[in-house]
């Protein structure tokens, strides 16, 4: 400071004989809840990494009080000395790349590519727009400039990185109930395939009526609509899954191929030993179908044992009441309109037995052939949930050796 007398207009020879009063500090802190957001997604799996144009003091200090302990940085000179190659090889092991320029942001983001990683930025400036570009996934908020809203996937409207995780939770359960269904759809037709054309070679009669398919697949199909509902196990929330077409034939045929088994079993059951006629034997398969059909779903839709994972209230319901009504429907006038007959309580019991014994024998199989998933930071997990019966996710063909 200095005293002015006279005219106030102030000019660069007035700003001389100054008297030094102290220094302003002006500080961007990260919001209180940012460590605990960056938390929530490493325990998804997720690592996180800062890009910035700050220097390398103003970037480790915003890193630690962001929960990352003792950051490596790469800054400055480096920059200039990196190729690609090299770049690709230590990506993966930096926390915060700082001093950066918009086309280098741009190199780190391709670099983790090509390491295999699905990336996933958030920027909100126009020295954003190339790096947004680059990313799988491109998130932006709701205050950021035209050009990086329009190119974002996704537009936070709430300015919270646990907004992110939370929505990963919500899509890790979505794609988890998504494969539950392919698993079950696609091994109870595979198998109901088989066991359709093995019982044609030793009836006379057709095995089923086409009316009693239909109302079959119909009352089999009602749970199944459920299943968007269910739970999914809190373990499987925590590593990212990819799709697996392999795993899903895996599947397919070995549940198919056990389920045919045991149709032959009842096949067997209620021509040879119980001597059944033509309508006896289509309402039999007709009810132990149903049964197998429904009660499976309980045994594929989670890695757990079978009771040690609850399913969802809406499709425990449905269950219950479509193997309710599958027991019961042949006693009605409903069951004569498609041809089903009352049979012997004791028939009842038996096709119980052999839909039990079919239940225990999956869940037996699902634990032998099926082993528990390893969760994202490599060791063995806890059992995780029959939607994603895969060893491992499957590595992105543009996958390259990378640093941890």
């Amino acid at each position: 400071m200095k005293e002015v007398t006279g005219d106030p207009l102030i000019t660069e020879e007035d700003e001389v004989d100054l008297m030094f009063l102290g220094f302003l500090l002006f500080e961007d802190p990260p919001k209180p809840d940012a460590a605990n957001a960056i938390r929530n997604l490493k325990e998804l799996g997720i690592g996180f990494k800062v890009i910035t144009g700050d220097n390398r003091v103003v970037a480790r200090r915003l890193g630690i009080q962001m929960g990352l302990e003792a950051p490596e940085i790469l800054a400055g000179e480096e920059w200039h000395q990196i190729g690609d190659a090299a770049l690709v090889r230590r990506v993966a092991s930096i926390d915060i790349f700082a001093e950066t320029e918009p086309t280098q942001k741009e190199r780190i983001l391709l670099a983790l590519r090509r390491c295999g990683h699905v990336v996933g930025y958030l920027g909100d400036g126009i020295n954003d727009a190339s790096a947004l570009h680059a990313a799988d996934v491109v998130i932006s908020v709701d205050t950021a400039v035209d050009v990086a809203k329009e190119a974002a996937d996704l537009v936070l409207l709430k300015h919270d990185l646990s907004v992110i995780a939370d929505g990963v939770r919500t899509g890790r359960n979505t794609f988890a109930n998504s494969m539950k269904y392919i698993f079950i759809t696609t091994s109870a037709n595979f198998g109901n395939m088989f066991s359709m054309a093995g019982a044609s070679l030793f009836t006379p009669f057709l095995p089923l009526l086409p009316k009693q398919i239909l109302f079959n697949n119909f009352l089999s199909d009602l749970p199944v609509l459920t299943i968007a509902t269910d739970a999914v196990d809190p373990e499987q929330i925590l590593s990212p899954r990819q799709w697996d077409h392999r795993t899903i034939r895996r599947f397919m045929v070995t549940f198919g191929l056990v389920s045919s088994l045991f149709d032959l079993l009842t096949f067997g059951t209620l021509l040879v030993i119980l001597k059944a006629s033509e309508a006896e034997f289509q309402t039999g398969w007709f009810i132990e179908s149903l049964l197998t059909d429904l009660l499976i779903i309980l045994v594929i839709r989670t890695r757990r044992p079978l009771f040690r994972s609850r399913p969802s209230r809406l499709l425990s319901t449905a269950i219950i009441a479509v193997a309710a009504a599958a027991s019961l429907i042949s006693y009605t006038s409903l069951g004569d309109k498609f041809g089903l007959v009352p049979l012997p309580w004791w028939w009842l019991l038996t096709l119980i037995d052999i839909t039990g014994t079919y239940i225990i024998t999956s869940e037996f199989l699902k634990k032998i052939l099926f082993p528990p998933l390893r969760s994202h930071n490599g060791s063995q997990g806890k059992p995780t949930t029959a939607e994603h019966f895969q060893n491992a996710p499957v590595p992105s063909p543009r996958t390259k050796s990378c640093s941890p």
